[in-house]
């Protein structure tokens, strides 16, 4: 499953970035996508909560 920044968090989770460079967040059902390092990026769920 992926979400961009801006959209709503699907599923509660820790959600890494697709792409370089990566980080990986945990986030919140209902919270906003982030952006990461300034930019719009794909995030896409690595364990869900």
């Amino acid at each position: 499953m992926t979400a961009s920044t801006g959209q709503i968090c699907p599923i509660s989770g820790v959600w890494k970035v697709v792409g370089y460079p990566t980080t990986t967040a945990p986030i919140a059902k209902g919270n906003r996508m982030p952006p990461y390092c300034g930019k719009a990026v794909t995030w896409q769920l690595i364990m869900q909560a």
